[in-house]
């Protein structure tokens, strides 16, 4: 079983940012960023930030504004760092999004891209991001829809149940497995923040290459290790993911679907 605690280690963190990035993440990053942005906070966090992919297009898009970029993996945030120059107001740190080590009321928003599916206690997380706003402060994050509207995941999960059919690895389901809107909006109420919102964002995102995407999936995330546990060849499976891609979505340059939830709510 994979730690996705503590998995993005090694080269994973530079083939998330480089092969992933640019094709499932960058477009979702910069609606987010345009979202924090409408309410022009002056002191944000952002939770689970992985290599800094939301963070280089909110300090772009923000002035004045000091970012607190947390992680509970350190390799994905020494990515990150390099995005940044001495001079942005930028700092990053580890912290776990469920145990904040900050004081009550320090920020004007809490955001947090594709995050909350690997949290073990999703309460605990709003909790402590209701605790760490000021009143009137936005919460903003995240999540995907299904395997199914996301078919690319699908894919991934095909092929590696084909090449270990007696053991099949799971981690692709996590990241999607969070999509019940109606459910996350009644936990926010829970949490007690106001008047909740939700809404759906579709993407097809160019992809240039499937062979790169493909590996990019493979040694780029969890998935890497399930196959190493497995004494699987990671080039085989990747092409072979890529032939699939190229069959389901056309010779490249192609496009593909991507469907995200995005909620915001307010810190009473």
């Amino acid at each position: 079983m994979v730690d996705t605690n503590s998995a993005f280690v090694g080269d994973i963190p530079g083939n998330y940012d480089k092969q992933m990035g640019p094709v499932i993440f960058e477009h979702m990053a910069q609606i987010m960023a345009r979202k924090v942005a409408a309410s022009a906070p002056k002191h944000v966090l952002e939770l689970a930030a992985g290599t800094g992919i939301v963070t280089r297009h909110l300090a772009t898009v923000l002035d004045d504004t000091h970012i607190v970029v947390t992680d509970l993996n350190e390799p994905m945030l020494e990515i990150a760092r390099k995005k940044f120059s001495e001079t942005e107001k930028v700092s990053f740190q580890t912290a776990d999004a469920q145990d904040l080590p900050f004081e009550d009321g320090t920020f004007d928003a809490v955001i947090c891209q594709f995050g909350h599916m690997f949290f073990p206690d999703r309460a605990k997380a709003h909790a402590e991001a209701a605790r760490v706003l000021k009143p009137g402060g936005q919460y903003l994050f995240s999540t995907w829809g299904t395997n199914a509207e996301n078919p690319y995941s699908e894919l991934v999960i095909e092929t590696l149940s084909a090449a270990f059919e007696s053991d099949p690895p799971g981690f692709m389901k996590i990241p999607f497995s969070l999509n019940d809107a109606t459910g996350i909006l009644g936990e926010l109420r829970q949490a007690g923040f106001t008047e909740p919102h939700h809404e759906y964002v579709e993407h097809a995102p160019s992809v240039e290459s499937f062979d790169a995407f493909a590996l990019g999936l493979i040694l780029g995330s969890p998935a890497y290790f399930e196959i190493l546990e497995r004494e699987g060849d990671h080039g085989e499976i990747a092409r072979t993911l890529a032939g699939h891609m190229r069959a389901r979505f056309g010779h490249e340059p192609s496009t593909m679907p991507l469907k995200a939830h995005f909620f915001q709510t307010a810190s009473v």
